[in-house]
C-alpha cells in the first residue's frame, strides 16, 4: 500500500498540472460514471494530502476523495509540468515495490533543473513506481500483464486496463485504477473525514500536532506496532516506516502505547517527520539517512541497502548481529530486532 510520502507526491503532480484549469471527467470503466458526470467540465481548485489520502476540490463545492489503497496507482500522460521534487510522467504513481533508482545511470538533468530519465527508464532520483513502458498490476484482480504505453504523440492515450476515472486537460491527463475510494463528497462530508484522521507532520509540523499524537498514543493500551498503523492516530505511516521508525527509537512493537515515555513519543513524531520528508523529497522510502557515497547510491539503487529491518527476516541486525524477526500484527508483517528492541 502507498504511504504517506507517495500521496504527497502526487498530490503535488496534481497541484502542478490540474489546479487552476477545467478538468473534463470520465469512467471508462463505467463504476464511476454518476461520480464522474457531478465533476465534469469545472475547474479544479485545490489539491490536498493527508496521510494516504487525497482530496481534489473542483470549483462547484465538490471534492473528489481517492485512497489508493492496496492496488491503486495513478497514471499520467501528456506535457507534464514537473515539480522541483517530482518526476513522474514515465511512470505509475503509487507503487511502493519499485525496482529503486541507479543513481549512476542517470543521463543528465534537464536545464531547469528537472531530473530526466535514466538509461533504465526512469526519473533519476525522483522516479516513483514502474516506468511506463512496464504497467503490472492494473487494478482489481486484472490479470497480470505488461503493457506498452501509448505511441509517441497521442493525447490523450487509450484506457489501458480498468480505468475507475480519468481526469483530462488540454494538456494532460490522469487515469486511476484499482482505488480503496473514489468518491465525490461535499465540504461537510470532506471536513468529517479529514477530522477522523491523525495528524500529517507534511501538514502540520507544529507543537499542537506533536502534542496530540503524544497525548493519543499515552492513552491506550494498545500496542504502539498497531498504534502507529492507525490513521486517526498519525497520517500516512504504512509497513515500512512502523518498522523503521520502531527500530530507529529502539522500541519494542509490542509495547502498550501508555507505557512509553514523553519524550520517547516525542522523538517519534519528529523522526516520522524527518523520514516523511526525506520520502516526499526522493520517492524512497531511504532510512539509513546518514549514508554518504557509494553507500547512498547503492541504497538509492537497492531497497535492500537502505532500510534497518524492513525485508530482512532472517538476516542478522545491522547494529548488533541478532536475526530480525518477521511475525504477524494485524494481519500485517512485522519486523524488529528483538535485540535492539527488546
Amino acid at each position: 500500500m502507498p504511504e504517506g510520502h507517495s500521496v504527497h507526491r502526487i498530490t503535488r503532480q496534481f497541484a502542478r498540472n490540474f489546479v487552476g484549469r477545467r478538468v473534463w471527467l470520465s469512467s471508462p470503466q463505467g463504476r464511476f460514471a454518476a461520480g464522474a458526470a457531478q465533476l465534469d467540465g469545472h475547474v479544479m481548485t485545490d489539491a490536498r494530502a493527508v496521510g494516504k489520502q487525497m482530496f481534489l476540490e473542483f470549483d462547484n463545492g465538490l471534492w473528489l476523495r481517492v485512497h489508493l489503497g492496496m492496488y491503486g496507482a495513478w497514471d499520467f500522460a501528456g506535457d507534464i509540468i514537473m515539480d522541483a521534487t517530482i518526476a513522474s510522467s514515465n511512470g505509475r504513481m503509487g507503487q511502493t515495490n519499485q525496482r529503486g533508482t541507479d543513481l549512476g545511470a542517470l543521463a543528465s538533468r534537464g536545464p531547469d533543473g528537472d531530473a530526466v530519465l535514466d538509461s533504465a527508464g526512469e526519473n533519476s532520483m525522483h522516479s516513483i513506481g514502474a516506468p511506463r513502458r512496464t504497467r503490472v498490476r492494473m487494478a482489481e484482480q486484472e490479470t497480470l500483464r505488461q503493457a506498452q504505453g501509448p505511441a509517441e504523440g497521442t493525447f490523450p492515450p487509450e484506457p489501458v486496463g480498468q480505468v475507475r476515472v480519468r481526469l483530462l486537460t488540454d494538456t494532460v491527463s490522469a487515469d486511476l485504477r484499482g482505488p480503496t475510494a473514489c468518491e465525490v463528497l461535499d465540504p461537510a462530508q470532506v471536513d468529517a473525514v479529514m477530522n477522523r484522521l491523525g495528524p500529517d507532520p507534511q501538514l502540520e509540523d507544529t507543537p499542537e500536532a506533536e502534542q496530540r499524537f503524544v497525548d493519543t498514543v499515552r492513552k491506550k493500551p494498545t500496542r504502539i506496532g498497531l498504534l502507529v498503523m492507525d490513521q486517526s492516530v498519525v497520517s500516512g505511516i504504512g509497513n515500512v516506516y512502523r518498522a523503521e521508525l520502531l527500530f530507529r527509537a529502539r522500541i519494542n512493537p509490542h509495547a502498550p502505547g501508555k507505557s512509553l515515555s514523553e519524550e520517547s513519543l516525542r522523538a517519534l513524531w519528529r523522526d516520522w517527520a524527518h523520514l516523511l520528508a526525506i520520502g516526499v523529497a526522493t520517492g524512497q522510502m531511504m532510512t539509513m539517512d546518514d549514508l554518504d557515497g557509494q553507500a547512498y547510491v547503492l541504497a538509492m539503487k537497492n531497497r535492500a541497502d537502505r532500510h534497518w529491518v524492513y525485508k530482512r527476516e532472517g538476516l542478522p541486525c545491522r547494529v548488533c548481529g541478532t536475526h530480525i524477526t518477521l511475525e504477524e500484527m494485524a494481519a500485517r508483517k512485522l519486523y524488529y530486532c528483538p535485540s535492539c528492541q527488546a
